[in-house]
């Protein structure tokens, strides 16, 4: 089966808000980063489809938000996903206290993921609105500001560097050049 092509058509019958979709490709391609920065390029292409499908059920559940994750789980069981891919996404939900993310992969998932939802406020901010425009140290300076992009759960991105290894600065940067690779599918 070709889980990528398969997971692009669940994401378009299950999705129709745009900015969730970019949102999804933007925590692919930042789990495919971040599987080969982590030692896991074998693998990331498991790493990419937990990303890309991790909120495929957001707009179901948007009114029990402690029922994310789980009916995606399902609607990827049903279609038969690999089992590390639908237990990453049923874990990646920390409203519906789920079971914590045990593998390296679910913990990037987990923990990781919201610098996505940062970059992207970052460089919506810009006069140019353009990833190319934003550093690093922007993103840095404006996790600081709490109020700016209130939606990020800063304290999960604050638990990264002890969950998964690997600093919030260095979290930011292969998250830039990640979303940087995709910017014209994410629209920036």
């Amino acid at each position: 089966m070709d889980y990528k092509k398969r997971a692009r058509g669940l994401l378009e019958e299950n999705i129709k808000n745009k900015n969730l979709i970019k949102h999804n490709l933007a925590a692919a391609a930042l789990m495919r980063s971040l599987a080969a920065y982590l030692g896991e390029s074998d693998r990331a292409e498991l790493w990419e489809l937990s990303g890309l499908l991790h909120d495929l059920d957001w707009e179901k559940t948007a009114d029990n938000p402690k029922k994310h994750g789980e009916l995606g789980a399902q609607i990827l069981e049903q279609n038969e996903f690999p089992e590390e891919v639908v237990q990453a996404i049923r874990r990646h939900n920390y409203l519906a206290g789920a079971t914590l993310p045990e593998t390296l992969m679910e913990k990037a998932l987990y923990y990781g993921e919201e610098i996505t939802g940062l970059v992207v406020a970052a460089a919506l901010v810009l006069p140019e609105k353009k990833l190319g425009r934003l550093t690093v140290e922007n993103i840095m300076n404006r996790f600081k500001e709490k109020a700016f992009a209130r939606g990020v759960n800063r304290e999960l991105l604050s638990r990264a560097p002890e969950k998964i290894g690997i600093s919030l600065k260095k979290l930011a940067e292969i998250a830039l050049e990640a979303m940087g690779e995709i910017s014209e599918e994410l629209g920036l």
